[in-house]
């Protein structure tokens, strides 16, 4: 079995909302923008709360934000 992980679009929807900064994400979600810097890099996992939080600044389903899927990464 292959190591899974908790990926996420939001370096695309940040663009798609009027190409919204990570501080202004950030500001939104009531997190720092290092946070949201290591989430697109996918160096972090949101909590639970955090993860509906980013759906709900974007205005989205949780899936259609973060997904979760195998590693294909080498």
């Amino acid at each position: 079995m292959g190591k899974y992980l908790v990926g996420n679009h939001i370096r695309r929807l940040r663009f798609d909302h009027n190409e919204m900064t990570q501080q202004q994400l950030a500001d939104k979600v009531g997190v720092t923008r290092q946070t949201i810097v290591a989430l697109e890099k996918g160096n972090y996992s949101p909590s639970l709360e955090l993860a509906f939080r980013i759906a709900h600044a974007f205005n989205l389903p949780l899936e259609e934000v973060f997904f979760y899927g195998e590693n294909t990464k080498k």
